[in-house]
């Protein structure tokens, strides 16, 4: 855990405190709430909270709920107040903040529902004004709020306080930025189902609370924390306004802190000792990669005087002058550059951290490889190059659909199948198989026509948009060069809930994995380490993999066995963290292009695109690949069409814990 304050000069304007995962943030903030309640109870009185929606408070949920469980924590005292709802918005709908509560809190604990409040989508417009002045009013009569828990959107808004929200806003209605209805549109099936309106309180209203907790997790939170923490106060970020409360704590996980300075670029703030952190490997290549990048030069011509200028004396006087130390970072960079991901035969293959051992034997050729993708189209996205120079190199190339993937097809593809299915029927269908597929398919067809917005699909629907993607992930697989007996779909249960909403991991998802490691018995395994995914997805496949390495690390041929992390989809790995570089020739690229052309379905325009990513994902994927290799170009080394990166993960004991697994995923490279 890291706290704010810590170090000479930080710019840091609101208290933050960054825990190893989300899950360890999530359990140090339901520590205090849990503290207040137990207090409070002791005292004779009642402990009030302000509650968000949304992923992020989640965790904290769950360990309240596991507190009151297992440890007797009683809500009986306790008065809670929503910071939101959609309006107009049903209670019972899928998507109501009042649903979600339910289902993650009020159900599952002794809280009595008549000190539970969550703003009213269903009140007529003509009486929203008196009806929120009266949340107001409530609040007030309670006691004022003791604790308020806040997410944060990308906008930088808090509760539905978009930009603009002043500091003496209350609760009122207010019109959604469209940036957040895009954020939204996955929970609703689509940005056009998502309402334009919600009652949120005010910035006013959360700043009254007596203590504030922000929780921000993962990478694609961490440009607007920056902005919260580090940047002034205005209006166009309504968290900033934090900055001026006299007892609020942002609390992240490492991915959202990485903006922040003393994470980033720490000596810039003072020598690395007031932070905890030294020159070592990391550190060095991370800073040198800064600086050449902020002079615009390569690395070998970077001088002393650059080093002096910007704030790196202390790193010379540590590590040597400026021409060893840019030898060494250089070096370190062109170590990672391979064009045989697999290795060469009867060579032993470099790995950037660990390098060669004098005498190592030659590495296994051809290798067992298992490209594990979360849905039926990230290998291609992320590693599509390398995943067809595996199989031309003549590698024994596995890949592994972790997920269906259904959700994110739309109506009228899965209707014109349906269709497809019906015409096939009637023009070669003989006999009551034939039949009934027809009967099927026009049932499928009928839902398809009464279907409300937002409504969950039907079984036989959602069947048929895996079956889709089924044959699309084939057809790409195929493609690139995978044998189809070595295609897998695993259909992992936590994801088959027909809602973007997932269960939990489970056992039965992690004893797939298993059975399938079992089977082929790896030398090189291939994953997703791109976390930012809108739905946690990636996240919850990389820990039911991580988590299957841990219990699975006694088997023997488990000691040849690596686990390689690739992103694309969502993000990129940096130069600082890549540990092998796949370089893409012109014609690499256009083959990648092809086969993530072969998922039609999210061709043009993706169901679930992203809402700070809007570009499709082949364009994103080669966009990526061609600033890495800009990068590297710019750093004095080779210059490519385009480069796919590569980071080794690396176990550590939490990995085996099925409570701990998602969080310890998210935290390896974070």
């Amino acid at each position: 855990m890291s706290d704010a304050g810590a170090g000479r000069g930080s710019l840091e304007k609101i208290a933050v405190t960054v825990h190893a995962s989300s899950g360890a943030a999530s359990r140090a903030v339901a520590a205090e709430i849990a503290s207040l309640v137990r207090a409070r109870a002791g005292e004779g009185k009642r402990a009030v909270l302000g509650l968000a929606t949304g992923s992020t408070p989640c965790g904290v949920y769950e360990e309240l709920v596991r507190l009151h469980r297992d440890e007797g924590l009683s809500f009986a005292n306790v008065v809670t107040f929503n910071l939101d709802e959609y309006w107009p918005m049903q209670p019972e709908d899928l998507q109501s903040y009042r649903r979600f509560m339910r289902e993650y809190l009020f159900d599952h604990v002794d809280i009595d529902p008549a000190n539970v409040h969550v703003p009213d989508g269903t009140i007529p417009l003509e009486q929203v004004k008196g009806y929120c002045a009266a949340y107001e009013k409530r609040i007030r009569d309670a006691g004022g709020i003791d604790i308020q828990i806040l997410g944060i959107g990308r906008t930088g808004h808090i509760g539905f306080n978009e930009p603009g929200s002043g500091r003496e806003s209350r609760t009122r209605l207010i019109t959604l930025d469209r940036v957040t209805r895009m954020d939204a549109a996955s929970d609703f099936f689509g940005e056009w189902n998502v309402p334009r309106k919600a009652i949120t309180m005010g910035v006013g209203t959360i700043l009254d609370a007596r203590r504030v907790f922000m929780l921000a997790f993962g990478e694609h939170k961490a440009p607007v924390i920056r902005r919260a923490v580090e940047g002034e106060i205005t209006p166009s970020v309504a968290a900033s306004f934090l900055q001026q409360h006299p007892d609020a704590r942002v609390v992240l996980d490492p991915a959202a802190a990485a903006e922040l300075t003393r994470f980033k670029t720490p000596w810039l703030l003072g020598p690395l000792s007031e932070f905890g952190l030294a020159w070592d490997v990391a550190t060095t290549k991370r800073a040198v990669i800064w600086l050449a990048i902020e002079v615009g030069k390569p690395i070998l011509k970077l001088t002393e005087e650059d080093y002096n200028e910007h704030g790196l004396q202390e790193l010379m006087s540590v590590r040597g002058s400026a021409y060893a130390i840019n030898i060494d970072v250089f070096k370190s960079l062109q170590k990672t550059i391979t064009g045989w991901p697999g290795g060469k035969p009867g060579r032993p293959r470099f790995v950037a951290g660990r390098g060669v051992d004098e005498g190592q034997p030659a590495d296994a050729f051809p290798k067992r490889v298992i490209v594990f993708s979360p849905h039926p189209d990230d290998d291609v996205i992320s590693m599509g190059g390398t995943f067809i120079r595996l199989c031309d190199q003549g590698h024994e190339v596995h890949v592994a659909y972790q997920t269906s993937g259904n959700i994110a097809v739309f109506d009228a593809a899965a209707e014109r199948h349906a269709d497809f299915v019906q015409e096939f029927c009637a023009a070669f269908g003989i006999g009551e198989g034939a039949e009934r597929s027809s009967r099927i398919a026009q049932g499928i067809q009928q839902f398809l026509h009464d279907k409300k917005s937002g409504e969950v699909d039907s079984p036989e629907l959602r069947t048929i948009k895996g079956l889709i993607r089924r044959s699309e992930a084939r057809a790409g697989a195929k493609f690139s060069g995978v044998a189809p007996s070595n295609i897998h779909f695993l259909d992992m249960p936590f994801y088959e809930t027909g809602k973007v909403k997932k269960k939990p991991l489970g056992e039965d998802d992690i004893q797939i994995v298993v059975d399938l490691m079992d089977r082929v018995k790896p030398q090189m395994v291939y994953a997703a380490g791109d976390l930012s995914d809108p739905h946690g997805t990636h996240r919850t496949c990389l820990a039911a993999i991580t988590t299957a390495f841990h219990r699975m690390r006694d088997r023997a041929w488990m000691k040849d066995c690596e686990l390689w992390l690739y992103r694309g989809a969502w993000q990129e790995w940096g130069p600082e963290d890549i540990e092998m570089a796949v370089p893409l020739a012109p014609d690499e690229v256009e083959r990648k292009r092809m086969a993530i052309f072969k998922h039609e379905s999210q061709k043009d325009k993706a169901l679930f695109p992203g809402a700070w990513d809007t570009r499709e994902f082949w364009l994103r994927a080669e966009d990526r690949n061609r600033a890495t290799a800009q990068v590297y170009d710019k750093l004095g080394l080779p210059e490519y069409q385009a480069i796919e990166g590569f980071v080794l993960w690396r176990p550590s004991e939490s990995d085996g814990s099925l409570e701990q697994a998602g969080a310890a995923a998210g935290a390896r490279h974070g």
